[in-house]
């Protein structure tokens, strides 16, 4: 007779690995912006990845982090990381095949098989042979609109955190014309307040005071008003400079200013319905990009034209009736570029030219006579930068904060929230 004896199923490690934290582990990888580029040769413009470059990634986030599940079979594995040359083992492939399939299951990344091309058959005395088939290994992906959502909510989450806000969603809100009104907190009534009477609390006074008796009897010092915050209604254009600039100098700018919109996106999406939020690429000249394609954009051509970049700002803003319409311009350099009336591109990258000075702050000024606020985030700190941006903050009455990649989003997502915001009974 035969007997099959039943053992306590072990898993495997892929299937512990908590993989919604290996997908914030590679956001760098998937937000990548041509920088890596420069060191390994590979084509800035090219916004694909190959599964062979994401194995890859998932073995560095492997190697730098404690990924892995606490069970003998994950210390044996933790073994092979340490050493190089075991890194290639079938165990090793194996955990990163899984892995793989595990985040195209739950969307967050979607394989492309290339397309196959059938080759032209061979004549021979028997028949027709095609030669031979080599194997492709340049299958590519693409990261789905899943997996961006989910990189700006924990960029938000943990910029919010580092704010000192360690949650954030609507509570107690409600959708006006003019702007959003916030659950707030109670006080006491003072002379010359708007009576946005509390009735909850002001019984709950007058029966502590005097006890629960029918009639009630209200006194002054019983008196409980509602104060809120109310959060008037925005139209911003985030203006990101995607010249070479913000990838060179041994530094990436601009991942992190795209991590950076990408929060401010879901912040607006998920706290403030009433806002709108539109994304402006400049370099040579300017363009609109989707928000949605935020993450997939790259590092453009070379030269940084400022002022179209305004222009193309002011149209869209012009077209949004809100209580307040600005423009939050992220950038690492001087304006080098204009757009001519003829369309050619007047460029100059020696030194802050005159000429190109002149017609940006030009357009800043047609920025303040339309009632539109320019809050400037350099990331340099050139005195010759300092000094024009001081410029364009005393002509707009902005703001401008000069900071590094890795505290842009604190300034930016606080300053954002700042002005929103004011107090009413």
């Amino acid at each position: 007779m035969k007997f099959i004896r039943y053992g306590k199923y072990q898993g495997e490690p892929a299937d512990g690995v908590d993989l919604e934290e290996l997908v914030r582990r590679l956001g760098d990888f998937f937000l990548q912006s041509g920088f890596e580029s420069q060191f390994y040769g590979s084509n800035e413009t090219d916004s694909e990845k190959t599964m062979e470059a994401l194995r890859d990634a998932i073995l560095r986030a492997l190697q730098e982090g404690d990924l892995l599940p606490q069970d003998s079979m994950s210390d044996q594995l933790r073994e092979l990381l340490k050493t190089p040359q075991d890194t290639q083992s079938q165990e090793i492939r194996d955990l990163l095949d899984k892995l793989m399939e595990r985040m195209a299951q739950q969307g967050y990344i979607n394989p492309q098989q290339p397309p196959h091309v059938t080759p032209p058959p061979q004549s021979s005395a028997r028949g027709q042979a095609g030669p031979p088939q080599e194997r492709h290994n340049d299958v590519r992906f693409e990261i789905t609109d899943k997996t961006i959502d989910f990189l700006g909510f924990k960029t938000l989450q943990d910029l919010l955190g580092s704010l000192g806000r360690s949650s954030f969603g609507r509570h107690d809100t409600r959708d006006l014309s003019t702007g959003i009104e916030a659950g707030g907190v109670s006080r006491p009534y003072e002379f010359g307040d708007t009576l946005n009477l509390d009735v909850s609390e002001t019984l709950f006074n007058a029966v502590r005071r005097d006890g629960a008796k029918v009639p009630i009897e209200i006194g002054y010092s019983d008196l409980m008003v509602h104060q809120c915050e109310y959060h008037s209604s925005c139209a911003t254009v985030v203006l990101l400079d995607c010249s070479h600039s913000m990838i060179l100098y041994g530094e990436d700018r601009f991942t992190p200013a795209k991590r950076v919109a990408m929060a401010l996106s879901h912040l607006i999406r998920t706290q403030y319905p009433g806002d709108t939020l539109n994304l402006v690429l400049f370099h040579d000249s300017a363009e609109e990009v989707p928000i949605g394609q935020l993450a997939r954009v790259q590092v453009g051509p070379y030269y940084t034209n400022t002022r179209e970049g305004l222009r193309m700002a002011q149209r869209i803003l012009l077209r949004q009736r809100k209580d307040m319409r600005q423009i939050v311009m992220i950038t690492d350099g001087k304006p080098s570029a204009l757009t001519l009336e003829d369309g050619r591109i007047y460029k100059n990258a020696f030194g802050l030219d005159p000429f190109v000075v002149g017609q940006t702050l030009e357009e800043v000024n047609k920025c303040k006579r339309a009632g539109i606020m320019i809050n400037t985030f350099m990331l340099a700190s050139d005195y010759s930068l300092v000094n024009f941006v001081q410029k364009i903050t005393e002509m707009c009455k902005g703001k401008a904060y000069f900071t590094t990649p890795y505290t842009l989003g604190q300034y930016l997502l606080m300053d954002y929230m700042q002005r929103k915001t004011r107090q009413i009974h």
